[in-house]
C-alpha cells in the first residue's frame, strides 16, 4: 500500500503511524506541488486528491522534478530539535518585551534604562517617573522580562549539559561536542548545525544546498540571463547559521584560500552582489 499526504502543521506523526503498519508513505512538500496561478481558485478535499494521484503516479515512475518529498523524521530527531528551536522562541519573545520597554520610555522622553540589569526594578524607582498606567505597565513587562530570562536559562542549561558530560551518549551528541570545540563556533551554533542539518542524510552537496535553501535561482528565458541569488526555499535556522559561520570565516580566516577566492570572486563589489 502506497500513500501519501502534504507536509503541514500536522508534522509527521501521521506518516509514522502508517508506516509502523507497513504502508509505504511519502510527504509531499507542499510548495513543490503545481497549482492554479488564478486569483481565485477553487479548492477541495477532492481537488486535492485528484492533483496528489497523479502526481504520486508520476513520481514513482521516476519522472524527474515532479515535486519535492519530504523525509520522515523519527520522534528521537524531533524530540531533540525543541530545545533549540524553544530557545529561538523565548529569544524573539525577549527581544519584543524589550522593545515594548524601550518603546514606553521613550514615548515619555525617558531614557538610560538599562533593562537587562538584574538591578532594573531599582533603576525604575530612580527614574524620573512616568504616569500610573505607563509604570503599571512597564512593571508588568519587567515580570514577563524576567520569566522569559529563567526559562531561557534553563534551556541554555539543558542544552550545555550535552558537552559537559562526561561520554556523549550518541553520535549526535559527539558531534555536537567536537563542532563546539573550535574558535568562532559556540554549543548554540554547533547543536543547531547538528539538529537541523548533521542528523538527516543527502546524497550530494547540492541536496544540502537545496535543503538549506543556499542554492542559486537562475533566470534565463530568450536573450535575458540573470542570477537572483540564493533560493531561501528551505531550512531557514540552518541557513541562517551557515550564513553567519561563513561571514565569520571570512573576518577570522582572511588569509585563507577560501576567503581570498571570494574577495577576488567579487573584488569590490558590495550590496547584493557581495551578500550573495
Amino acid at each position: 500500500m502506497v500513500l501519501t499526504h502534504e507536509a503541514g502543521r500536522g508534522g509527521f506523526w501521521l506518516a509514522r503511524f502508517l508506516m509502523r503498519r507497513g504502508a509505504e508513505v511519502h510527504v509531499m512538500q507542499a510548495s513543490s506541488l503545481p497549482v492554479d496561478r488564478r486569483a481565485r481558485r477553487a479548492k477541495t478535499d477532492a481537488i486535492d486528491a485528484e492533483m496528489l494521484l497523479p502526481t504520486l503516479l508520476a513520481f514513482l515512475r521516476g519522472e524527474p522534478r515532479v515535486c519535492s518529498m519530504v523525509p520522515v523524521p523519527s520522534e528521537a530527531d524531533e524530540e531533540a530539535r525543541r530545545a533549540h528551536r524553544e530557545r529561538e522562541d523565548l529569544t524573539g519573545e525577549r527581544r519584543s518585551i524589550l522593545n515594548k520597554i524601550d518603546g514606553i520610555l521613550a514615548n515619555l522622553g525617558i531614557c538610560g534604562f538599562k533593562r537587562l540589569r538584574r538591578d532594573r526594578r531599582r533603576q525604575l524607582a530612580e527614574l524620573r517617573q512616568p504616569d500610573g498606567a505607563a509604570l503599571s505597565w512597564i512593571e508588568r513587562l519587567l515580570d514577563r522580562l524576567e520569566l522569559v530570562v529563567t526559562q531561557i536559562k534553563a534551556v541554555e542549561t539543558a542544552r550545555d549539559a550535552v558537552v559537559k558530560k562526561d561520554e556523549p551518549s550518541d553520535a549526535s551528541e559527539r558531534i555536537i561536542r567536537e563542532l563546539s570545540g573550535p574558535r568562532g563556533i559556540g554549543v548554540e551554533s554547533a547543536t543547531l548545525l547538528v539538529r537541523e542539518g548533521v542528523c538527516r542524510c543527502f546524497s550530494n552537496r547540492r541536496a544540502l544546498g537545496s535543503y538549506a535553501g543556499l542554492t542559486g535561482t537562475p533566470f534565463a528565458s530568450g536573450g535575458m540571463a540573470r542570477e537572483q541569488g540564493i533560493s531561501k526555499d528551505g531550512n531557514r535556522r540552518l541557513r541562517a547559521c551557515l550564513v553567519e559561520l561563513a561571514w565569520f570565516w571570512l573576518r577570522f580566516q582572511p588569509e585563507s584560500a577560501l576567503a581570498k577566492w571570494f574577495h577576488g570572486r567579487v573584488n569590490e563589489a558590495k550590496g547584493r552582489v557581495a551578500k550573495t
